[in-house]
């Protein structure tokens, strides 16, 4: 008796199905194995897209108008207020100069008296210098006013400052020349052995060469308007025979320069 045969039991066996019997594969969605895919895209090909809420804020802010700070506008308005005082006092001062005319004040000395240097030995010294200062005011509208308090006058041998003192407060009137006479006094100075030797060489020569420094707040008063203060420092270079209270001037020179402010 022949044994039958059960349809399971054949399709066990390992012979494969013939074309025709495999399942069909659609071509839309290829089937793909399982796993982890790095997938490599071109650095150039790659766009950021900018949420939407801050695409609208760029807008806002490329359309907006620009807008000057209160501190731009006060900084403007400073400037421009400063810009125009300038103007108006240089048209003032050019108005001042044609209608006053001023001419420039002049310096000069006019004695000096010396005492209290005794070269005869090293010790120290103490001068006692007297100097006649000239000063001349040409002006027919101007007047000058000398500050004593903020002043200093101070002489010199080389570099050695032998005595200093200050001037005195003073009005000097229009067209007028004013002798001011300023006592000067030095301490305890003490000559280098050079600068004593050079000292008593040039008085044997009778030309002892000293320097003097004058400085001088002033106001000047043109008509009824009186200028802020004003400084003049005064330099001269002056020449003495000798270093006694009958000095003469042998030889002086002097400039100056005006500080405005």
């Amino acid at each position: 008796m022949a044994d039958r045969v059960h349809p399971a039991a054949a399709s066990d066996h390992s012979h494969p199905l013939p074309e025709s019997v495999k399942p069909p594969i659609s071509d839309d969605k290829p089937l793909l194995p399982q796993g982890t895919y790095v997938i490599q895209i071109p650095k150039d090909q790659i766009y950021r897209i900018p949420p939407p809420e801050n695409s609208q804020k760029i807008k806002k802010l490329a359309n907006r108008k620009p807008r000057r700070s209160c501190c731009c506008r006060c900084l403007g308005w400073t400037i421009a207020t400063v810009l125009i005082l300038i103007i108006l006092l240089a048209i003032a001062t050019g108005i001042l100069y044609l209608v006053f005319r001023p001419e420039k004040l002049k310096y000069s000395i006019d004695n000096i008296s010396i005492g209290g240097v005794n070269l005869t030995s090293s010790a120290p010294i103490f001068p006692r210098i007297t100097v006649d200062i000239r000063a001349e005011n040409p002006n027919d509208k101007l007047s000058v006013y000398y500050n004593g308090k903020g002043s200093s006058v101070n002489v010199y041998y080389a570099d050695v400052n032998l005595c200093n003192g200050v001037l005195p407060t003073l009005q000097q009137h229009t067209n007028n020349v004013t002798i001011i006479k300023t006592a000067l006094r030095g301490s305890n100075i003490v000559l280098a052995r050079d600068d004593h030797s050079r000292l008593v060489s040039q008085q044997g020569k009778r030309n002892v060469p000293l320097r003097l420094k004058v400085k001088a707040p002033l106001k000047i008063k043109i008509g009824a308007v009186k200028t802020w203060e004003i400084t003049v420092t005064v330099k001269c270079n002056v020449a003495v025979d000798q270093l006694t209270q009958k000095s003469k001037i042998v030889s002086e020179n002097c400039d100056y320069r005006v500080k405005l402010w």
